[in-house]
């Protein structure tokens, strides 16, 4: 059996629900307290074993390989001033052993179109996929949950999460058939269902490991809602072919996609925070008396 050793980051999207912040900033670079969304998600990569990582970006997205690129000045300049801490930091922001792979999504054509622009660095390997927008607190990582159910399952997974029948019409929708606690089989998928149609309330969030049997029925399934590529109707050709499970996450997730989204997490993620989580508790809590006073 194959190990799932390269994970897919489709980080071409243009982020217009942030607008103006990302007008010139990937909405992947908003930074949670001190580290952007798109870091998150590498680390959660890593920590699963993977040691490549495939960005699929388009225009105006050079703030991510930068990112992740060695920067010499800045170093130079942090090991001059001592500040060691710093450095250290910014040195690990990629571990040595792993390598990142940059291919641009020339068309906005969807997420199944960004998934199958990787198909040349997967080659017949399996693969996970992250949005980095779905950032996910759970230890061990989402991602690491997933790859150990594809070991033993040897099939296509994809992260799943109960949601309101009223927000139905935001996610995927999966129609499946318990296995155990977390796992079901997937015998059906809709796109966004009104919530009077949904057929379940099981949501697709951001986390996927498939088989390299995924770029054919991407291949042919061609384009359907919204003229794109939808990565949603690919898994549901390649469930003609293959098993497919849906894995019920252990974790926490904050919808950054959103702005409300994105704030809790700041929020939650400050409160954590080694450096900031006292005197950020405090200033809550001072806040929260100063709006209501008995």
């Amino acid at each position: 059996m194959q190990k799932v050793t390269k994970a897919v980051f489709p980080v071409a999207g243009m982020g217009t629900r942030f607008l103006p912040a990302t007008k010139a900033n990937p909405k992947e670079m908003l930074p949670i307290v001190d580290k952007p969304l798109i870091q998150y998600a590498v680390e959660e990569a890593v920590a699963a074993g993977i040691t490549d990582l495939i960005f699929i970006n388009g225009r105006n997205k050079r703030a991510i390989p930068d990112h992740f690129d060695k920067a010499y000045e800045l170093e130079t300049e942090l090991e001059a001033k001592g500040k060691k801490r710093l450095l250290e930091i910014v040195r690990g922001i990629i571990p040595d052993h792993v390598n990142c792979i940059y291919i641009r999504q020339a068309e906005a054509l969807g997420l199944g179109h960004a998934v199958l622009c990787a198909e040349p660095a997967i080659n017949d390997e399996p693969f996970a996929v992250l949005l980095a927008d779905d950032l996910i607190d759970a230890n061990p990582g989402v991602t690491r949950q997933m790859v150990e159910q594809y070991s033993y399952f040897n099939c296509s997974l994809v992260g799943v999460q109960e949601v309101a029948r009223e927000d139905t019409d935001q996610y995927g929708i999966v129609v499946s058939h318990p296995m155990d606690t977390r796992l079901s089989r997937i015998s059906a998928m809709v796109e966004k269902p009104a919530p009077a149609q949904a057929p379940s309330t099981l949501g697709v969030v951001g986390r996927y490991v498939f088989t390299h049997r995924i770029f054919d029925h991407l291949r042919g399934i061609g384009r359907g809602t919204g003229g794109e590529i939808q990565l949603t109707d690919g898994i549901v050709s390649l469930l003609r072919e293959q098993q497919v499970l849906a894995y019920q996450y252990q974790g926490k997730r904050y919808d950054c996609g959103s702005k409300l989204g994105y704030l809790q997490a700041t929020v939650e993620f400050g409160l954590k925070h080694p450096e900031l989580a006292g005197e950020f508790a405090d200033w809550l809590d001072q806040l929260h008396a100063s709006r209501h006073p008995d």
